[in-house]
């Protein structure tokens, strides 16, 4: 019986989900133990408020006005700064790209990531000398580097690096005024919408660059890579979600072609046979071909004979390694092997997206923690619906409209409507 679309496509939701919840909540537990109990008077001036600094002294309508401005500018720095990785990356400077993208992985962890470490040695009064500081953060800075973009890392070394980057940069962001933070998370997703559905949208752009090149982009993307069985090939699978930036790469298929192999195999064993008796010079020596490929001589099989199957079992198998690389996707096969598994890139989540859902949830926390379950139950809801929706489209789609649609709205409700109910029944001990 066919399975529903829950069940095929349920590991690859769950490994989507668990790092950005691992994300939102180790960002609540920062937020929760490092802001100070009064609001600072003079905030930081950052990309995202050039234009207006916000003090709690400031009119309704001041606040409003000046995070209209500061996330006006921020949305065009974005965009600006996403069509020169476009025209970068059109013009083939690839290299240049991922020596940028290593910079700032290396920056983010240690300078902001250092700022983070020694405001908690400061807070928990954590006893280390500034020697160990400084060779602890380098190791775990160069480490998360070479984690990030090296090969032949552990793909959970390289997740678990990719988390904490989303918790370094987003615990930076809720430093942002109240204002500037909800008109900001509102730009950024009709920004991303825009940005990979528009025609002309920059992301969009990237997205089609990378598919005609067949190529990955450069970037800090988190991927989920799910391994399933062969007989859940055709149901209901993912396929890439672009999510903030960035796009996935092909599918990657492995199949076993022993069976193909065993065929190919047996035909060139009997035109051997054939040849063998109508010449009655060589029947003696007659080989086979194993189906792993493996030549077994049968009596003294000459060096010429040998040549001639070690290069036809070589073209079998780059026969079937070409179609198996051809088959991305499709059908086709053994499905009755347990042996046949597909690894899959999986669903890749760009790091602006963990960033972005840990902001609200840290600005709601400094509210109270009835507004973050609501949140955070929001934004999940948000992203299982952008990957169903993705299941269904088989295109690219933003990871952010959705759920920061849902997050700011059961923010506000919960704000203004929930937490008045609630608190008023609990002063008043009714039950309801």
């Amino acid at each position: 019986m066919e399975g529903s679309i829950l069940e095929s496509i349920g590991v690859e939701i769950i490994g989507v989900m668990s790092p950005v919840s691992i994300c939102m909540f180790l960002v609540v537990l920062l937020v929760y133990s490092l802001s100070s109990p009064t609001p600072v008077s003079t905030p930081i001036r950052t990309a995202a408020n050039l234009v207006y600094l916000e003090t709690p002294s400031d009119s309704t309508t001041q606040k409003l006005e000046g995070a209209l401005l500061n996330a006006a500018v921020f949305v065009v720095l974005i965009a600006v700064v996403t069509f020169i990785l476009v025209l970068l990356y059109y013009y083939n400077f690839t290299n240049f790209l991922k020596n940028y993208m290593r910079f700032s992985a290396f920056f983010v962890l240690g300078s902001m990531g250092g700022g983070i470490f020694l405001s908690i040695i400061q807070h928990f009064s954590i006893p280390v000398d500034s020697i160990t500081c400084f060779m602890l953060l380098f190791n775990f800075t160069i480490l998360g580097v070479l984690s990030v973009f090296s090969r032949g890392i552990p793909i959970f070394l390289r997740q678990g690096y990719m988390v904490l980057l989303g918790i370094i940069v987003a615990t930076w962001f809720t430093k942002l005024p109240e204002w500037t933070t909800w008109v900001l998370l509102v730009a950024l997703a009709v920004y991303d919408l825009v940005a990979v559905l528009a025609p002309g949208g920059p992301l969009k752009i990237l997205v089609e660059l990378a598919s005609s090149r067949d190529e990955e982009l450069p970037a800090l993307v988190y991927e989920a890579r799910p391994t399933v069985a062969r007989d859940q090939q055709g149901r209901g699978s993912l396929g890439v979600l672009v999510a903030g930036a960035f796009m996935a790469s092909p599918s990657i298929e492995l199949q076993n072609v022993g069976r193909n192999l065993e065929n190919d195999s047996n035909a060139y064993r009997s035109s051997i046979q054939t040849e063998a008796y109508n010449g009655g010079e060589d029947e003696e020596r007659i080989p086979l071909v194993s189906p792993s490929s493996t030549v077994v001589d049968v009596g003294s099989l000459g060096a010429r004979q040998s040549e001639i199957v070690e290069e036809r079992s070589s073209h079998v198998m780059g026969h079937e390694a070409e179609r198996s690389r051809r088959d991305i996707g499709g059908g086709g096969g053994d499905s009755g092997r347990d042996l046949d598994i597909i690894m899959k890139p999986g669903i890749k989540l760009g790091l602006g997206d963990f960033v972005f859902y840990s902001v609200l949830v840290g600005r709601a926390a400094m509210y109270d923690l009835m507004t973050v379950y609501a949140c955070y139950l929001a934004i999940i809801s948000g992203l299982g619906c952008t990957l169903i929706l993705l299941s269904v489209c088989h295109r690219a789609l933003p990871a952010l409209p959705i759920s920061i649609t849902l997050g700011v709205t059961f923010y506000f409700l919960t704000r203004l409507l929930m937490e008045p109910f609630v608190v008023g029944t609990s002063t008043n001990l009714l039950m309801f």
